[in-house]
């Protein structure tokens, strides 16, 4: 759209409010609101102003002001809120040299797709994210001085078998077994279907919902493939549509990768390709009808996974999830059709145009522009470098040796350990100033402040269980 066009289209849909998006650094939508009536075509130029320095991981209080630029291609309604809103998404700029600003998460994720293309290697990045999620009926949690809890409940919670509902009906699935059952096995059928029909009718096209394999309302929707920037924008909108259909329902959903214990956490498989002149840049006679593009690649993901956990998996909670035994890619290696590789190569199709690689280590707690970002640059950089991805590993991982195991190279053990890797692994994250220095490094900062050394610092309530009587 051009902002005449999203000036059109606000008033053919009666929008009586404009509301303004921005991601935040950790990856969290933030808003404010504008009557329609301060919609013209020049505050798609000029912006609206805030204050950066309220927002986390930004600017500080003597340098707060920032300015949002309304981006007119990203123009929707808004299919929740009670009046007419016309939603836009924008970029932050810095209102004296109106210069992009460097830790606006959408801006890395522009600079990516630019840097793409300067390289002459491709046009496009396609990104497919498989984001799953968790559908709670309560969730209660609290952590003070004095002490610390969480409660999470589900009607579909194996752990209630044995609840009074008045009466119980059961049909709750096992740990382990939610993988495709059939209703009344699946209680949330029809709400997946109203979250993906909500989607759709956003434009997000949609491939199929289904439970997914742990108990308690574990679910994936897949949306289809899209260029970066854009499949960066619609993980937000898939995360707010999900969060209210939810809600409106009395329901809650959490993007957390691992709140169940002893269950499978929720990742989110990444389907990467590059294409150039309309032609797929991974397709090929190699392994896994394959290019040889696409096994360099596949060594630049492989050689910088460590790194790239502290964008693709960059919470405390992720490494709960990465940990053997839950289907988890803990261990960097890659194969054709074997879920325990940390990069598969999907089999489902012979075409050209469906063969991608599938980076399998994210987990949706992500920043989308900036996870997608620093893969597609360890992507490049394989390609650039030629980065042998060694041997491919036809086998299932988790069944192998310890001393076969132990020659495989694994996934950080924490989110300390990814940021550590990240310390020293991140030149090729800077070509092209896609991540700048500053981005990194505070980057780093705000994850070790925020959020790794206040939970290291803090007693957990298992500690309680296993030392109080000490």
């Amino acid at each position: 759209m051009t902002p005449a066009d999203v000036l059109k289209f606000a008033q053919e849909n009666s929008a009586k409010i404009m509301d303004i998006r921005f991601m935040d650094f950790p990856g969290v939508w933030q808003h404010f609101s504008v009557p329609i009536g301060e919609l013209s075509e020049e505050c798609f130029e000029e912006g609206f102003g805030f204050d950066g320095s309220s927002i986390r991981g930004w600017q500080p209080i003597n340098a707060s002001d920032m300015l949002v630029v309304p981006d007119a291609d990203t123009a929707k309604m808004d299919p929740f809120f009670e009046e007419p809103t016309l939603v836009v998404i924008g970029d932050i700029v810095d209102p004296i040299t109106h210069e992009s600003y460097s830790r606006d998460p959408r801006y890395v994720a522009k600079k990516a797709e630019a840097y793409l293309k300067s390289t002459g290697i491709g046009d496009v990045a396609y990104i497919g994210p498989e984001a799953e999620f968790f559908i709670f009926d309560d969730i209660r949690f609290d952590s003070s001085r004095y002490g610390a809890f969480y409660e999470i409940d589900s009607i579909e919670g194996t752990w209630n078998t044995g609840r009074d509902e008045g009466p119980n009906l059961g049909y709750k699935p096992r740990h382990k077994e939610g993988y495709f059952p059939v209703p009344p096995m699946d209680k949330f059928q029809d709400l997946r279907t109203e979250m993906l029909l909500t989607l759709e009718s956003l434009g997000i096209d949609i491939e199929a919902q289904h439970h997914e394999v742990a108990t308690a309302g574990q679910a994936e929707i897949d949306m289809r493939f899209k260029p970066l920037l854009t499949m960066a924008d619609q993980l937000m909108w898939f995360k707010y549509v999900l969060k209210n259909v939810a809600y409106q329902n009395g329901h809650t959903v959490t993007f957390m990768p691992k709140p169940l214990f002893e269950d499978n956490g929720t990742g989110m498989h990444t389907h990467v390709s590059i294409w150039k002149d309309d032609n797929p840049l991974f397709a090929g006679d190699l392994y896994a009808g394959v290019s040889q593009e696409a096994l360099y690649a596949i060594g630049g993901i492989l050689r910088h996974a460590r790194a790239l956990c502290a964008f693709t998996n960059p919470t405390t909670n992720s490494y709960k999830r990465l940990v053997p035994g839950f289907e988890a890619p803990v261990n960097l290696a890659y194969s054709s059709r074997n879920r325990s590789a940390a990069v598969r190569i999907p089999m489902y199709s012979a075409s050209p145009k469906a063969k991608r690689i599938e980076f399998r280590t994210p987990d949706p707690s992500c920043n989308g522009y900036l996870a997608f970002s620093a893969i597609l640059m360890a992507v490049l950089d394989g390609i650039e470098n030629k980065i042998d991805p060694g041997d491919p590993l036809d086998k299932d991982i988790y069944g192998l040796p310890p001393e076969e195991l132990a020659l495989i190279p694994s996934a950080p053990g924490s989110l300390d350990e990814a940021m550590a890797a990240l310390k020293e692994d991140h030149d090729f994250l800077l070509k092209g100033d896609v991540f700048t220095q500053d981005a990194i490094d505070m980057w780093i900062s705000y994850k070790t402040e925020k959020e790794i050394n206040p939970v290291k610092l803090r007693p957990h309530p298992h500690e309680f269980f296993l030392y109080y009587d000490i």
